[in-house]
């Protein structure tokens, strides 16, 4: 497997994710984790919680840093956001385990895991096979790949291990080429993200550009830079299933309240 060349902020974030996570396989070796996987995923309920759980449907998201804005909460604890999360009627929780530029932690996706029922996406940036396995050992139930980061093969290789493992997927394009790509690697869970992780900028209209172009079958996710109800209403009239929502709630004093608004209640 091998990774697309780039020379920008996602590349420095992909080099940083490659040297951690050389350093926990040597902490927890891939046999290690596969012999204490105590739960099998459960990628079939991501799927269906984006599909049929009560709309607007929200991935609402835990993370504690961006690159574009920096420290987003001071006092971050994730389980207790994912309760509120899950109480304000998230169809599903993601959480940020990359830990040079979010502050994240795979132990974050773990209390997390013990703190709720609901589907947990694991956002990171996945590069290695380990990282699926890790994924399934800490308890979550779908990984983001973004096609930004891998090379056709990579891709599809990632894609199949997921799927071996009972994960869902979230394949995350930003433009026509990117989204090509991800369908014909297979994938039926297409996020389309409004900014460009190179850059760090975001175009909303790339939201209109590509949803006409997703498969009728797969699952539409939109991700970056939703900021209020009204938004979540023209996104569902222009196609898509759910929405992946992290800085506008988890900045917030109360992101339980800031879901509950954004979702109309």
């Amino acid at each position: 497997m091998s990774l697309t060349p780039i020379f920008d902020v996602l590349g420095a974030i992909v080099a940083a994710t490659k040297r951690a996570v050389e350093f926990r396989e040597r902490q927890w070796p891939l046999a290690q984790l596969e012999r204490e996987t105590m739960r099998l995923p459960e990628g079939e309920r991501f799927v269906d919680a984006l599909r049929a759980s009560p709309a607007p449907r929200v991935i609402a998201e835990c993370k504690r840093r961006s690159p574009s804005k920096g420290i987003l909460r001071e006092q971050y604890d994730p389980a207790t956001h994912a309760r509120d999360y899950a109480a304000a009627g998230a169809a599903a929780i993601s959480v940020l385990t990359e830990p040079t530029f979010f502050d994240g932690s795979p132990e974050h996706l773990r209390a997390v895991r013990q703190a709720v029922d609901i589907p947990i996406l694991r956002k990171d940036f996945i590069v290695t096979e380990y990282q699926i396995a890790e994924a399934a050992w800490l308890g979550a139930d779908a990984i983001l790949l973004i096609v930004g980061v891998l090379d056709q093969a990579a891709l599809t290789t990632l894609l199949g291990a997921a799927r071996s493992r009972g994960l869902a997927t979230v394949v995350e394009v930003h433009d026509e080429d990117e989204l090509s790509r991800g369908i014909n690697a297979g994938g039926d869970v297409i996020g389309v993200n409004s900014r460009d992780l190179r850059t760090l900028t975001v175009d909303h209209d790339v939201f209109q550009r590509l949803v006409a172009r997703i498969p009728a079958s797969a699952v539409k996710v939109a991700e970056s830079g939703i900021r209020s109800h009204a938004d979540l209403e023209r996104l569902t009239a222009d196609g898509y299933d759910a929405f992946l929502v992290g800085e506008r709630l988890i900045g917030t004093p109360d992101p339980g309240a800031a879901l509950r608004k954004l979702r109309g209640q």
